[in-house]
């Protein structure tokens, strides 16, 4: 007879079903012992400790000073499946700040949101999957906002698409720190297809299609009818699409491109933004039929 031998405190081990799939262990010492956070032999005394003062394992390392608040809270967030980044693990821009401080206000707001536009929009039919992100002005915080709610919607489990079709001041390539030289110009120009599109290995069920080259004539690619048929064909990809457009009161792109998409939220920011340019922009988004979901108040 075959004996398993025994199974070392705080390693990750493993069973098997009827099925013979291998499930992992998730307890919180498995996890960080895996990750590098704490050693074998540090998760046996927190557990010894554990089943002496009957507390929870967290609360058992904390007591030890072997783990910091923090530590738990990553290893929680693995055992849910809510992937988020530690300062200095990822080359991700600290300003996705969906990515590294999920357990925060500014965050739990952005969840908010995110919850507003799946009843609004996302639950409302199959063929509403995209959404523009729109605002007056430059600086008002847009590509800030696509970046955190791409995340949050990802976090939340839905596959999740964001598109850089500024391709005047392109940001979430240098944002997600993904490779720019071929993106959504070059999908347009018909040079590219839809491989084009990265996935954002630390997050999962994000995808990020990025700007691409600086074409000349941005306005012109955007007005193609191959944009249109790219969303179509995307959407039976992808649970949510959210894309990032210029600033309105620059160029005629954003109009465009929520044409395309169906909908659109427009971003302002406090203290900055002007009352009059944002009049301006959804008086254009309304004048071509374009659903206005609704307006979003930046002030971070």
């Amino acid at each position: 007879m075959n004996q398993n031998p025994p199974q070392q405190p705080g390693v990750i081990t493993e069973f098997r079903n009827k099925s013979q799939a291998v499930v992992p262990d998730r307890s919180i010492g498995s996890i960080l012992v895996n990750v590098g956070r704490l050693t074998a032999l540090d998760a046996e005394k927190i557990m010894r400790y554990q089943r002496e003062c009957n507390v929870r394992f967290g609360d058992a390392a904390i007591e030890l000073g072997l783990l910091k608040p923090a530590d738990i809270d990553f290893a929680l967030s693995r055992q849910f499946e809510y992937a988020y980044l530690l300062p200095g693990q990822s080359k991700i821009s600290e300003d996705v700040v969906a990515a590294y401080e999920p357990f925060t206000n500014r965050v739990e707001a952005l969840r908010a949101l995110r919850n507003q536009l799946i009843a609004r929009w996302f639950q409302t039919g199959p063929e509403r999957r995209a959404l523009a992100i729109t605002s007056a002005e430059r600086e008002d915080g847009r590509s800030f906002l696509a970046s955190n709610l791409a995340v949050v919607f990802s976090q939340q489990g839905q596959r999740t698409l964001l598109i850089d079709a500024d391709m005047r001041n392109p940001r979430q390539h240098q944002l997600f720190n993904l490779e720019n030289r071929i993106g959504l110009s070059s999908i347009l120009s018909s040079r590219n297809g839809i491989e084009s599109i990265q996935n954002v290995p630390e997050l999962e069920n994000l995808s990020v299609l990025t700007a691409g080259a600086p074409p000349p004539n941005p306005l012109e690619l955007l007005g193609r009818p191959l944009f249109s048929e790219m969303l179509q064909e995307l959407a039976s990809q992808f649970d949510v699409i959210l894309i990032d457009t210029p600033a309105g009161d620059e160029f005629a792109d954003a109009q465009t491109i929520a044409a395309r998409a169906g909908a659109a939220i427009v971003v302002t920011r406090q203290n900055v933004s002007h009352v009059s340019k944002v009049g301006d922009l959804i008086g254009r988004l309304s004048e071509t039929r374009i659903q206005l979901v609704g307006t979003v108040l930046n002030n971070f």
